[in-house]
């Protein structure tokens, strides 16, 4: 270590001392990155299809059964089926499928039977009430809490920053009037205010029958932004009160840099480490927000893979252990390594480490 070495730095190299922070942080990006590549891993399509000589890649588009490979079919072609079909032949055709041959949203009925459906060794986790593989509705509901929650963070957290970096920087009537005006907005009920979205946007109507409106993703991002950016202000505004009367900013201030160069480059790098700590345990509770509403009904549409609708259905029928324990135990995993993270952060970026005073 050199005396020259930032602060930044020292943190990160702390940050990667705390074991259990620093595995739960590789765990949790590695599995969201492989998340991304799920439709290669997951999916009731074919990644290759090799029939009379050509070459087809299902992944990338539908093919119909009859047209393309030759099956008495109606419709996009049933890989599974076709694998078994071309094996039966022997005339050197062949399927390449995902590890996983199940999309999210598969019903397998004539596959399993009456679901749901205990773990097997084609379904470990079972199948839920619609005959869906359990295991990779999991998988892809982590990609879709992950986003959702990460977007939260960053457009909720952003937004609040804006807010009480403009407060305790200007101090004031600003200050005053803007602390009552976050007050007010806080005193909101949330969920009311979701169950209000979907009730007062037009319904969709379907023949016979009004279906409820249901969010959309970015809906639900939008609007678990607009309730999320008021805790951090209050740390924010803090600490560009204990900042901006340090002699630094005074020296920029008698060197003519304007105010906007001043709240940017000097003050908010040095009070971004509220925002850092506590963004961890942010992202814990968006993802705890959005299982929440699926579990409620007032979260993403179906069929949309979904973490609080499996739970939903392990409440429906708690005699199937297998609803109950899997979805319940993916959920507590993720959130169990995402505090791990928080907390190692947290000690990382303490300010009193590195203080000059201790």
């Amino acid at each position: 270590m050199t005396s020259s070495e930032s602060i930044f730095r020292k943190r990160i190299r702390k940050f990667t001392r705390l074991k259990r922070g620093y595995w739960s942080f590789l765990l949790i990006f590695g599995a969201y990155f492989i998340s991304f590549f799920l439709p290669l891993i997951a999916n009731s399509k074919a990644l290759v299809v090799k029939y009379d000589g050509h070459y087809f890649f299902p992944i990338s588009g539908a093919y119909h059964a009859a047209t393309e490979f030759g099956v008495n079919a109606i419709g996009e072609a049933d890989y599974r089926e076709i694998d078994r079909a071309f094996e039966t032949e022997g005339r050197g055709n062949w399927v390449l499928m995902p590890l996983i041959p199940y999309g999210p949203n598969e019903p397998l009925l004539d596959a399993t039977g009456s679901p749901p459906n205990p773990p097997s060794r084609a379904h470990p986790m079972g199948t839920d009430d619609r005959g869906r593989d359990v295991l990779v509705r999991l998988a892809y509901g982590f990609n879709i809490s992950m986003t959702f929650a990460l977007l939260v963070t960053v457009i909720g957290e952003g937004f609040g920053i804006a807010i009480g970096a403009l407060l305790g920087y200007f101090g004031g009537k600003l200050d005053i009037l803007g602390q009552r005006g976050i007050e007010i907005w806080s005193s909101l009920p949330f969920l009311y205010t979701i169950i209000i979205i979907s009730s007062v946007i037009v319904p969709v109507y379907l023949p016979g029958q009004y279906q409820l409106f249901q969010p959309s993703f970015w809906l639900l991002v939008v609007v678990l932004a607009v309730f999320d950016w008021m805790g951090i202000t209050y740390y924010v505004r803090g600490e560009f009160y204990r900042e901006k009367v340090k002699d630094y900013v005074a020296a920029a201030m008698a060197s003519g840099v304007s105010d906007t160069g001043i709240v940017f480059k000097h003050i908010l790098p040095n009070a971004l480490t509220p925002v850092v700590s506590f963004a961890p345990f942010v992202i814990v509770g968006n993802i705890g927000s959005l299982v929440a509403l699926d579990f409620l009904g007032f979260g993403l549409p179906a069929p949309t893979p979904s973490w609080g609708e499996l739970i939903g259905q392990g409440m429906s029928n708690l005699t199937k252990w297998w609803l109950v324990v899997f979805p319940n135990g993916v959920f507590f995993l993720t959130l169990l390594l995402v505090v791990f993270i928080g907390e190692a952060v947290r000690e990382a970026f303490d300010p009193r480490e590195y203080s000059r005073l201790r």
